[in-house]
């Protein structure tokens, strides 16, 4: 999926289906092989983890010795062009993530994240232990992260779910984007978190 506007809005959900109960297997070994790969999808992207803001590259990290590239005035002020220009660079999706959990809707991007490292995978049997942890962590109506998606679209999943592809969530990928970007996305460009980063690197540009 290209990261384009879609039309669907997100609607209600229907009963769990029986892909919520599981997998046959022992308890401890289940949460054993969950949580590294559970944590690994929820991670921030490369260029940044989760710490105290870091203006002049917002990288997250805690001094200005890190690694990443600097952010600029010009780069940060493109963000506002569009929601694609935004979401195509990790340090402006880490930035409209650290957003969206002031709002209590970070789940949408982890979702987003997901999805784009899913389609990356080639091996079946990871394709579906990702699979079935993307719908345990943000499909399943017993998650607490959950996210908002309409009924045909979670239908197709479970169908899908037997035998999941790594495009599984596309459609309900595209649904979430388009919830974003008409939802969170003009908040995120007037909010003090934006202008607070513009302002830095505008001062940053006349120091120097």
């Amino acid at each position: 999926m290209r990261t384009a506007d879609g039309d669907e809005l997100a609607g209600p959900s229907p009963p769990a289906s029986p892909v919520d109960s599981g997998i046959p297997m022992g308890p401890k070994r289940a949460e054993m092989r969950r949580q590294p790969m559970s944590a690994a999808l929820d991670a921030p992207d490369s260029a940044g983890v989760r710490g105290a803001h870091n203006a002049c590259c917002f990288c997250w990290c805690c001094c200005c010795s890190c690694s990443c590239p600097s952010l600029t005035l010009e780069e940060v002020g493109a963000w506002a062009q569009s929601f694609d220009q935004l979401m195509f660079t990790p340090a402006g999706r880490n930035a409209f993530r650290e957003f969206l959990r002031t709002e209590f809707s970070e789940e949408n991007m982890l979702f987003w994240m997901a999805c784009e490292e899913l389609k990356k995978e080639a091996n079946k049997n990871v394709i579906k232990e990702k699979a079935k942890i993307i719908y345990e962590n943000y499909i399943s109506i017993l998650s607490p992260k959950e996210v908002s998606l309409d009924s045909r679209v979670r239908e197709v999943i479970n169908r899908n779910m037997v035998e999941p592809s790594q495009h599984i969530f596309d459609d309900a990928q595209l649904q979430i984007y388009t919830l974003m970007h008409r939802d969170s996305y003009p908040r995120f460009m007037s909010s003090a978190l934006y202008k607070d980063l513009l302002q830095s690197l505008s001062e940053k540009s006349v120091e120097t």
